[in-house]
């Protein structure tokens, strides 16, 4: 169908006081704007189906929300009467909406004869994942747009194993909704009806105090001091305060010090121009925080609590933010070190990341004998390795992440956990000041056995579709003209991880990756730096990943920016 029938198709179909008709006749003269609306239908990425808030097809709304909860119950359904039973459970963050989308997946669900566990009030995305697998549901259901704007909200689809559904899953989902019909035809059913025939349930503290029992069991070092280090901690606007304080006083870290004006829920992020721990930012208040009361620590969680920011005092009281991949080498080598200590590294261990993640860490992991394994970009992928590891136990999971701010603990969770990170990274702080040093001496040791890594994220917005047609474009120039230089250094080894080949530019051999076809390009250079460019699955984007280790921090840099230079200037068609 045409973007304008579709256009016209809501125009008539949708109530005279429904708020999205009223947006639609505010914009009916600006072709542009509705064409976006509505030229396709919002789509999965990586992180499931995220977009902005507004009418049409291509939008996040009520109807597009219904029309994925009918394509998930139809997933379900063809599992038979015990799926259904086991149903769907289901949360959601700050964001505009949230709790109206929560809902209306609820309904949709009942409507079909689904079970529905909704959270009684937001929650994380680590408690839902949790949840999954707590009360047995065969599915679950988190209404998050994680780090975007304001204006952005989605939804991630979890499978029984309390991970995002791999690439699999989420199409079986996606050909059920291409067989949906009209997304304003789904058909739903009152809460209150489902709850009286009991296909909704409501679930909270019980479920918190399940989580934070197995949070404990995280803990490396119980005779640690915690009284002697302070942290200041902020759930920008999100979910993570709540569930960071239950946590904090379970595991009796007694000084720490809450960001007032950044705890409470607020889905327009008022108090930062965007809520995402990579960014410096984010911090200002936390540093405000940190000056008056000297914290040794700040950390900092996205909305729904999955991404964990950390910034450390420095000597001059300045606080330096760390990046994700470097807090991830820190967790790294706090944990094998910890665990060679008291004897329990298994000889088994692996660690897993993802391909656009630092090579620090598999430096840190040969030292003490543990396997480094790579994923593709999304924690579903590092999920999926787990749930293989235990089926199989042919690996010890100890610990994954990415360079996103990403990091899981213990797989109790099966997806990104900032709680479980926050927790570990204090108790990391509180040891090494025993021992009279910080966190960013710990990282300077490193550095110094290791060489210095230092690794950077570029990317270019592009929205609409024209922004979606020009990174296609992007990406062809790079995939069908591969560079044979890249920052002055020559390119060894290419990857394209949609064909599955990888070529080795110096000797002309050929390949097969390993991995799941991904539309990703990676480039390992001459000196063992590399670059990696792959469009958004969450945001109208493309990024590209520079990774670079040398001798140096001044020569590192050297290196990183003519990469940085060339890579961008490539990216211009």
């Amino acid at each position: 169908m045409h973007w304008r029938e579709r256009y016209k198709e809501w125009l008539q179909q949708l109530p005279e006081n429904d708020n999205l008709r009223v947006q639609l006749s505010d914009i009916q003269q600006d072709g542009h704007h509705l064409e976006d609306c509505f030229y396709k239908d919002l789509e999965f990425g990586t992180g499931g189906m995220r977009g902005i808030i507004g009418p049409g097809t291509n939008r996040m709304n009520i109807y597009t929300v219904r029309k994925l909860a009918a394509g998930l119950a139809d997933y379900i359904k063809i599992q038979g009467n015990d799926a259904m039973n086991r149903g769907v459970a289901i949360s959601y963050d700050s964001r505009h909406l949230s709790r109206e989308f929560a809902e209306e997946v609820a309904k949709v669900l009942g409507y079909q004869g689904i079970k529905s566990y909704l959270f009684d009030s937001l929650h994380p995305t680590p408690l839902l994942s949790f949840a999954v697998r707590h009360i047995g549901a065969f599915a679950g259901i988190m209404i998050t747009a994680s780090h975007n704007p304001p204006e952005y909200n989605g939804l991630k689809v979890y499978g029984e194993d309390g991970a995002q559904l791999p690439p699999s899953a989420a199409e079986v989902i996606v050909s059920y909704m291409e067989q949906a019909g009209s997304e304003l035809q789904i058909g739903t059913r009152p809460l209150e009806e489902l709850e009286v025939n009991n296909l909704l349930e409501w679930i909270g503290e019980e479920v918190d105090q399940a989580y934070l029992d197995r949070l404990k069991e995280i803990q490396l070092r119980f005779e640690v001091n915690k009284s002697n280090l302070s942290i200041v901690f902020t759930g920008l606007h999100g979910t993570g305060t709540a569930i960071a304080e239950k946590a904090f006083n379970a595991l009796g870290y007694p000084n720490i010090i809450y960001v007032e004006e950044q705890a409470v829920p607020d889905p327009q992020f008022t108090t930062v121009t965007s809520p995402n721990p990579e960014e410096k930012e984010a911090f200002n208040l936390a540093v405000k925080y940190g000056k008056k009361y000297s914290a040794d620590l700040l950390l900092a969680t996205d909305p729904d609590a999955d991404r964990l920011g950390v910034a450390v005092k420095k000597q001059n009281e300045e606080y330096q933010l760390l990046t994700g991949n470097q807090i991830g080498a820190i967790l790294i080598h706090y944990i094998l070190e910890q665990r060679k200590l008291a004897g329990t590294l298994p000889e088994n261990g692996v660690i897993l990341k993802t391909i656009v993640t630092t090579d620090l860490a598999r430096s840190i992991a040969e030292r003490y004998g543990i396997e480094t394994k790579d994923t593709l970009t999304g924690f579903k992928f590092i999920a999926e390795n787990i749930q293989s590891y235990n089926t199989t136990n042919e690996k010890k999971f100890l610990f994954g992440y990415e360079e996103s701010y990403g990091f899981l603990v213990s797989d109790f969770v099966r997806d990104k956990d900032a709680i479980q990170a926050a927790v570990l990274v204090a108790e990391a702080a509180a040891y090494y000041r025993q021992q009279q040093q910080s966190l960013l001496e710990i990282l300077g040791n490193l550095f110094d056995q290791y060489g210095y890594h230092k690794e950077i994220t570029k990317s270019i917005k592009l929205e609409g579709k024209d922004g979606a047609e020009k990174i296609n474009q992007i990406m062809d120039e790079f995939r069908q003209n591969t560079p044979k230089t890249l920052g002055l250094l020559k390119v060894k080894r290419f990857e394209d991880y949609r064909s599955g080949e990888a070529k080795n530019l110096l000797t002309r051999e050929h390949s097969t990756l390993s991995l799941p076809t991904s539309d990703v390009l990676k480039y390992i250079l001459e000196d063992g730096s590399w670059v990696c460019i792959r469009p958004s699955g969450t945001e109208p984007k493309i990024k590209f990943y520079i990774g670079v280790k040398d001798e140096s921090k001044e020569s590192t840099e050297e290196k990183v920016t003519h990469l940085e230079k060339d890579i961008l200037n490539r990216a211009i068609i």
